[in-house]
């Protein structure tokens, strides 16, 4: 008998794509796609079962089936159709822990997968220059999906000391980007022209959603000779990009504001629905936030195919053109940067060697 898989969140598109990947795999015997709405697109082979991860059903479910392995993929920052934040915090705290309490109950669990965030080190002024998956963040994140991962995390500690005979692995991914990204990070880089915090050129790292797919197949299977794929990783391609390297590589232009003059932004941003600008979202647009994937590559045993400047290209195609050509904007910043209110021609200015 092959391994049968429980994934949540499949109605996300990231969710279908992961099922209809893991589906593949010679020694994975049956796919469950587990949603509290139908996913408007197709799942391969695999079956959906329509259930509301914050509700005690989950257990029943994994009994019946005989699950042995479980991705959780509902967690994230972004809510589906007409949801909201609220939501989207009971499926990512109240529901983990149903789940989590259903795997404790069944005997037949035997592996978990736990799609988290960098976000649980929060940013902050005093920042490290790269956490470490040991690393303790400065200040915790005092809301947002940022807080709710820190939550989630905890729950999955307190499991795995309950049930040491499942083997727990929690992917701890940067910014996810591409072709269907859908975070809040996205829908600010998607904006026609992008406010930025006055005097801060924050370091940016981002998952591509292929290596995103690859890592989570990878953690789903028994460990191949000399790794290990249960502990707590940090997943991010290669390299950091600048805010103002990003603006340029998209077209579009930044408009530098004072923090509280971005909030206010990020209010009406709110209001009108076209982004979240969370308190959380506007410390990684000040301070940036940078983590090392040494554990990735020596313990976890994977290499992610995609850099984070090559992430960010493939989400700039898949965006189309901004107001500006990158080159044209690119040559306008230069021009700023030499003027002497930007401190004069022999000035260092973070932005002037990006492209």
């Amino acid at each position: 008998m092959g391994k049968v898989v429980l994934v949540t969140g499949v109605a996300r598109q990231l969710g279908g794509r992961f099922v209809r990947r893991i589906q593949r795999d010679p020694d994975v015997d049956r796919v469950i796609g587990v949603d509290a709405i139908p996913p408007e697109h197709h799942l391969g082979g695999a079956d959906f079962l329509r259930a509301d991860i914050r509700q005690p059903t989950i257990a029943r479910l994994l009994a019946e089936h005989g699950v042995d392995t479980v991705v959780h993929m509902d967690v994230t920052g972004t809510p589906l159709s007409s949801g909201s934040r609220a939501t989207v915090k009971e499926t990512n705290v109240i529901g983990t822990m149903q789940l989590l309490g259903a795997c404790q109950k069944s005997p037949a669990v035997k592996r978990l997968v736990v799609k988290s965030s960098t976000q649980v080190y929060g940013s902050a002024p005093r920042d490290p220059a790269v956490f470490t998956e040991t690393t303790p963040p400065k200040s915790l994140p005092s809301g947002g999906f940022a807080k709710d991962t820190v939550e989630v995390e905890g729950y999955v500690r307190g499991f795995a000391r309950r049930r040491p005979d499942v083997a727990v692995c929690v992917l701890r991914f940067a910014n996810i980007l591409g072709p269907t990204a859908d975070s809040p990070l996205a829908e600010y880089f998607s904006l026609p022209v992008l406010p930025t915090v006055f005097g801060y050129d924050p370091r940016l790292q981002f998952a591509h959603e292929d290596d995103v797919i690859e890592v989570l197949r990878l953690a789903s299977h028994e460990p191949e000779r000399g790794t290990l794929n249960s502990g707590t990783f940090n997943i991010a391609g290669d390299g950091v990009l600048l805010l103002s390297q990003c603006s340029r590589r998209l077209g579009r232009p930044t408009v530098p504001m004072l923090l509280p003059a971005v909030s206010w932004a990020g209010a009406a941003l709110r209001t009108v629905g076209l982004t979240d600008f969370s308190r959380e979202q506007l410390r990684l647009l000040t301070h940036g936030r940078v983590v090392s994937t040494t554990q990735m590559r020596e313990t976890l045993g994977f290499k992610p195919k995609y850099t984070t400047a090559e992430t960010f290209t493939e989400f700039v195609r898949s965006r189309g053109p901004g107001l500006l050509p990158p080159e044209a904007l690119a040559r306008a910043v230069d021009r700023l940067a030499v003027l002497p209110f930007a401190g004069g021609r022999h000035a260092t200015h973070p932005t002037q060697s990006a492209n």
